[in-house]
């Protein structure tokens, strides 16, 4: 392993892996938002301290020895698992005493009826959050101990991780938050389990937006769930909606004063890679708690969460506002353990200071005209002037009106960076299941179908290929075993031929709606891995369809030249045209380092050389050049001249080319980024249908029902729908307007011409692999 020190003052580890011997340790700090804690936590060797299942629990994890032991173990376990901190017993009285409670409560109660704000306060605390039953603690999670073993075959758990993470809850005085991916409902259960049974305490869980009936909201808040206190009724004032925030606020100063762990979920199912709402709230009292002094710092731990098959299966959209009972999910659990899930797998990423990564981008803040879309990329597209590549900032894809309107402008746009950044750390340390690579194989590349032997080396190449970029994988063993179980995970939506003659197998993916978007849900891991090298393989394709009208029909790709030029301008409008959380980038970065990052990374991979036309020489080249008198360096001009003059920089040039075993992996990396940009153009042919102007969830669901009437449309997906809404809105191409029955979407008026909406669309679908 070399360590080398870019330009940027960055260390970066370059490694080569050999399969079976060396797994990358994921899950580092950002070193731009937050240097100092790079180091912290953190030491070589617990990369090497390997794994554990979580859920196995022998007489090894208790006190006690002998065959009875043996038979009970796992409640004998849970039974001695420790509980480090505890809300404090006098919580109710702190809330009342607390000042901020206090003011409001005056503010409301100028004649002497204090206490009916008490009661309305105890009312409102209730509400929140219930005292922890240790008892029943206990026994749900010896419940949910044989639950989960009979849902997956194994709980993996990295021990170097874990290590950071108990060296970050031995810091005197700071507290520990975990900002968590959420891929199922089952996910807030899981982890409240894990870090109970690691000796990371009772975490204090987050529920989002999820409706709970009474019985089930009064089980969670005794297992240590958290909840919003009701502020949007109609019937409240403004004056009562802000004793319900006091209140709140107080409370988490609380927690954490504490030390209780608080578990935040930045997502809600099925929209991935959106920041919600409830998270954001919660991200600004713990963020005020820290401004405040409440606590000195706090110590953020971005989680990931991976499943081989997600618990529950799809979510449906729609469902959410419907309560979720008590009974609904026993029967949901019922029918859970007559399907196999295969794995799972929980990752740690290393913990990083919130008092640093405030401090870094305050300083980097400034303020901002136009949005980069709207000064850069629509008149790009609409051919009044090319775009230019520019050093700024990627545009934070920050909350909308409604859930903004109680932050602060600096504290909004913290706030979202820090919720963005964390859930991009969480993506980028969670492992790849086998399941996601055979879907991705089987979706991306074998489409029509591709026998066993062939499917095998090319699960073997795809897991070496997500290795070499830092990423870890969920399983480990044979290779036959691995594929053949991703197979029957995947039966349902697969079609198995067994031919004798050649004795091997056929498998072919169904062609129904549902086998599509089950296949797309699974292989939608993939995409944050190969996502750089995804921008730049379409921003190659886009490049080619600019060439083809001018090339021969005998001229192989391999004898194109590339302009370094041209393929940073299309990477930058890629890039540009996708938010950074879609892909899974941190927001931190500027659009012109990515560019050239992903040029760097397209010549890494082998799918780019470096070409040097034959006309120019690079000035260090001193060769001996035929026909040459006298020393090489004698008819140079060595007078002092400008050396940022950008007319002498020799211009970089790159010609295609196929990695070796690699075939096709162009194309791949085309079609893995297929999916979000056929639903931007088509969401762009949607713009000529709807009567405008209409509400935002209007649009979606009926831009939703247009994607699925569409013949081949593989899988319409909520998020990619969403994403594209928000894509549009800074782009200019919607626009919203106040209304007193609230905002409203309309066109803008130049795309209001389906001359400019079918010039956008051409310009999506020039990345599009079909």
């Amino acid at each position: 392993m070399k360590t080398w020190v870019c330009d940027s003052g960055q260390k970066l580890e370059i490694f080569i892996p050999f399969l079976g011997k060396y797994r990358p340790f994921s899950g580092r700090c950002c070193q731009t938002c937050t240097p100092k804690s790079w180091g912290g936590f953190y030491h070589k060797h617990l990369s090497s301290l390997g794994f554990r299942d979580a859920i196995r629990v022998t007489e090894e994890d208790t006190r006690y020895r002998g065959w009875l032991v043996r038979r009970v173990c796992g409640f004998l376990a849970v039974w001695d698992w420790k509980v480090p901190a505890d809300t404090p017993g006098d919580l109710p009285a702190r809330i009342c005493r607390s000042k901020r409670v206090r003011d409001v409560a005056t503010s409301r109660s100028r004649r002497g009826d204090g206490e009916s704000q008490k009661e309305k306060i105890l009312k409102i605390l209730a509400e929140i959050q219930a005292p922890l039953s240790l008892l029943i603690l206990r026994f749900c999670h010896w419940a949910l101990l044989k639950l989960l073993n009979r849902l997956f075959l194994s709980l993996q758990l990295h021990r170097g991780q874990l290590e950071m993470v108990l060296r970050a809850a031995r810091t005197p005085g700071v507290p520990l938050v975990f900002l968590s991916t959420h891929k199922s409902q089952l996910d807030g259960l899981l982890l409240s389990f894990l870090l109970f049974s690691q000796g990371l305490g009772v975490p204090r869980v987050t529920v989002g937006g999820q409706v709970c009936s009474p019985r089930l909201r009064a089980l969670l808040g005794r297992l240590g769930g958290i909840f919003l206190p009701s502020r949007t009724e109609q019937t409240l004032s403004n004056q009562d909606e802000g004793l319900p925030g006091a209140v709140l606020a107080t409370y988490v100063e609380e927690v954490l004063r504490s030390r209780q762990p608080l578990l935040i979920f930045l997502e809600e199912p099925p929209l991935a890679l959106h920041l919600s709402a409830p998270a954001r709230e919660w991200l600004a009292l713990v963020y005020r708690a820290v401004r405040d002094g409440a606590v000195p710092d706090v110590l953020l731990v971005p989680v990931g969460i991976a499943y081989d098959v997600v618990p529950g299966g799809l979510h449906r959209e729609g469902r959410g506002a419907r309560p979720l009972g008590l009974g609904a999910c026993l029967w949901a659990a019922c029918r859970a353990v007559r399907r196999n899930l295969g794995c799972a797998r929980v990752d740690f990423a290393q913990p990083f200071s919130l008092q640093e990564f405030i401090a870094k981008n305050l300083v980097r803040q400034s303020g901002e005209g136009k949005p980069p879309e709207e000064e850069l990329l629509l008149p790009a597209i609409l051919g009044t002037c090319p775009s230019q590549p520019d050093g700024k900032k990627a545009k934070i894809w920050g909350p909308g009106p409604a859930t903004a309107a109680g932050l602060a402008a600096e504290e909004e746009t913290l706030v979202t960076e820090l919720g963005l950044h964390s859930l991009s750390d969480g993506v980028a340390c969670s492992a790849v299941m086998a399941v996601g690579i055979t879907s991705a194989l089987l979706l991306h590349k074998h489409r029509e179908g591709v026998f066993l032997s062939r499917l095998m080396p090319d699960f073997a190449w795809l897991l070496e290929e997500i290795l070499l970029r830092q990423h870890d994988v969920g399983f480990s063993g044979q290779l036959r075993a691995l594929v053949q179980h991703s197979l029957v995970l995947l039966g349902a939506h697969l079609t198995f031929y067994h031919l004798s003659p050649i004795g091997d197998v056929l498998v072919v993916p169904e062609a129904s709606a549902e086998a599509l978007r089950e296949l797309g849900h699974h292989s939608a891991a993939i995409l944050p891995v190969f996502a750089s090298e995804a921008v730049g393989a379409c921003a190659i394709r886009a490049l080619l369809m600019e060439m083809l009208p001018f090339l021969g029909v005998t001229v192989g790709p391999s004898s194109i030249v590339l302009s370094q030029n041209e393929l940073h301008r299309k990477t930058l409008e890629l890039l540009r045209l996708l938010p950074p959380n879609l892909l899974g980038f941190p927001p931190c970065q500027p659009l012109d380092c990515r560019s050239q990052d992903i040029v760097d990374k397209l010549l890494l991979c082998g799918l780019l050389e470096t070409e040097e036309p034959e006309s120019e020489r690079w000035v260090c080249d001193l060769a001996p050049r035929p026909f040459c008198k006298g020393q090489p360096w004698a008819g140079m001009d060595f007078t002092d001249s400008d050396s940022d003059s950008e007319d002498e920089v020799p211009k970089r040039c790159f010609k295609l080319s196929e990695p070796q075993g690699s075939p096709g992996f162009l194309l791949f990396l085309c079609r893995l980024l297929s999916p979000v940009l056929r639903t931007y153009a088509r969401a762009v042919a949607f713009l000529d249908r709807p009567s405008w102007p209409q509400p935002e969830a209007a649009y979606v669901e009926a831009l939703l029902q247009f994607l699925a009437e569409e013949d081949g449309f593989e899988y319409p997906n909520r998020s990619l729908a969403l994403s594209s809404l928000q894509t549009f809105k800074k782009m200019g191409v919607l626009e919203e307007e106040q209304t007193p029955a609230g905002p409203l979407l309309h066109l803008s008026q130049p795309f209001r011409s389906s001359t400019n909406r079918e010039k956008l669309e051409a310009f999506i679908r020039q990345f599009t692999q079909p």
